[in-house]
Formats: C-alpha cells, structure tokens, sequence
C-alpha cells in the first residue's frame, strides 16, 4: 500500500484551478497525480517517472479518472524538454515528492531495503545505468568514503568503505543483507543498533546511483521558469541533503539581487522571481505520523511565481 505523504497539506497549497496545466515530476503510484486529475476536468496532468513499473500502475488508475493527462516513462531531468516537444510552454502547477515509494521499498529485488535481502540494484529506472552493486564493488576507497559522508553524513564512513574493499577482495557483494552485515562488523553492535548506520550507507548508494541531487539541483530553476504568474511549485523532502538544495534555490530566486539591493526603482530583471507561500517547511501532523511512520522526515515547502 503506498501512502502519500503531506497530501492535503501539498493539494492546499498547490491552489488548483479546474482548468490549469499541472506537472507531477515524479508521479510514483500516483497517489498525488489521482487527486490533481480530480481537480481538473478541464485541465491537463504531466506526469514523469523513471520507473517503467510505477508508469504502468499509474496510467491504469488514472484512466478510471479522466483522459486528460500523459505519463512519460523518464527521469524529470528530461521534463522541460518533453514539455516543449508537448507545445507547452507555461503551466499552473509543479509537484516533486522526492521519496523512495512503498512498492518499490516492499519489494525486495528493488535493493532499496536494508531489511530484506535481494540484489543491490537501487535504480529508479531497472534498465539503464549503474547499480549499487557496481558502485560498492568497483568504486576506489576514496570514493566511498567520500558518497558515505557527503550523502549519507555518516560519521564511520572510512571504517564501512574499508571494509567494504577487504571483503569484495575475496568475493564480490551483490547482497543487501550483506551489506548490512559488513556495515555492522565495521561499525560493531553497539553502534550499529543505537544509530542505524545502514539507513544512511542505504541512502547514501541510491542517491549516488540515480545521480539525485544534481538532477534536482539541475531540474529545479528550470522548472520555477515553466510557472506562470501565480503559478506555484511544491517540493516535498525526504532528507537534510534533498531539503538544503530546495531551501537555497528558493530562498536565490525570491530574494533581490545582491547588486541592485537598496536602489528605489529595482529593475525588472532584478526583480524575485518567486516568493515563498510557506517561510518554515510544513512537517507531517502528529496525526500521520501515527498513521505512516514513514513520513516522519518529510518536509514540503511551496513557492509561487510572482
């Protein structure tokens, strides 16, 4: 079952209009996507997903809502481009839920979860690219390290990465349980089930595998340019990496520009681009935390085009 996260909270601050264009950047089980083609009977929904299987599960539940909508089958790097070959050129409404979804936690040939065993794939999109297998038997030392700290801001770092290259030396590590086992040796018991090491090397080799925070980093100015006036765009965070990225471009785009701050008359080109339509992130209820413990880390702010 896949539960969407801060959904009436992102739906209220999307401020749909029964007639806009809306994107879902990252439609997943298409929770969010279903309820957005809901509002719109005389709109129109883009939706983009890497995953082929997400795709195909979407499409089926939203025909039984309208036919006012498409569904590519690719990462949202490739959204304003897409959008373009669509004749679009503006749109009302962007949403970007950034989070792993249930099914593909749940299923454990994914490699997503530390606590099933299965093959450490990590990829959103199963036919192309790298796996965290790759990535934890041919990167150097270094490397790991560096993907352990920079994404996963875990403090073992080395001692996992080394151990990591003295076990692959006998034999490759294709498991996610054995993973787990060696992240466990490296760091012992005691650290091991106090701070939950794995969550982070988890984290860390998925991001590093679908290249995510430079997709993101990339994907988000240029879709604050799809918007229109009024136009307004919600991200919803899974993590400090993720969150620090969308707070920092937001907080670029509607502030003025350092050279002509203090001028009377700013000049247009000078001028924000957005303004922010919630100062502090919104964080789940204690009432859905209750209900899906998964969202506990989530975070979703919200802009608007000016």
């Amino acid at each position: 079952m896949h539960y969407s996260v801060l959904q009436k909270e992102l739906l209220e601050g999307l401020n749909i209009k029964e007639d806009g264009i809306y994107v879902d950047a990252t439609v997943g089980y298409a929770g969010d996507a279903a309820k957005i083609l809901e509002k719109i009977k005389r709109g129109y929904l883009f939706a983009f997903d890497a995953d082929e299987k997400a795709v195909l599960y979407s499409n089926q539940k939203l025909e039984k809502i309208g036919t006012n909508f498409k569904i590519f089958n690719t990462n949202y790097i490739n959204m304003l481009e897409v959008l373009k070959k669509e004749n679009v050129d503006f749109v009302d409404g962007i949403i970007f839920d950034l989070g792993v979804s249930s099914p593909q936690i749940d299923k454990k040939e994914r490699g997503f979860s530390f606590m099933q065993d299965g093959l450490l794939d990590m990829r959103m999109n199963n036919n192309e690219g790298k796996t965290a297998k790759d990535v934890v038997n041919n990167y150097s030392l270094n490397a790991l390290t560096d993907i352990f700290f920079k994404y996963g801001e875990e403090k073992n770092s080395r001692q996992i990465a080394y151990l990591i290259t003295k076990k692959r030396a006998m034999k490759k590590i294709t498991g996610t349980l054995e993973l787990v086992e060696i992240i466990k040796e490296a760091c012992g018991s005691n650290y091991f089930y106090k701070h939950h090491p794995e969550r982070k090397i988890f984290q860390a080799l998925r991001i590093e595998v679908n290249d995510e925070l430079n997709v993101l980093e990339k994907t988000l100015p240029e879709a604050i340019k799809l918007l229109k006036p009024q136009g307004r765009l919600a991200v919803i965070t899974f993590h400090s990496l993720e969150d620090r990225i969308v707070k920092n471009i937001f907080k670029k785009y509607s502030e003025v520009d350092e050279m002509v701050k203090g001028l009377p008359n700013i000049p247009l080109e000078y001028q924000p681009l957005i303004k922010l339509v919630n100062k502090k992130a919104i964080v789940p209820s204690n009432k859905e935390l209750q209900e899906n413990s998964r969202s506990n880390s989530a975070k979703l702010r919200i802009i608007e085009r000016v």
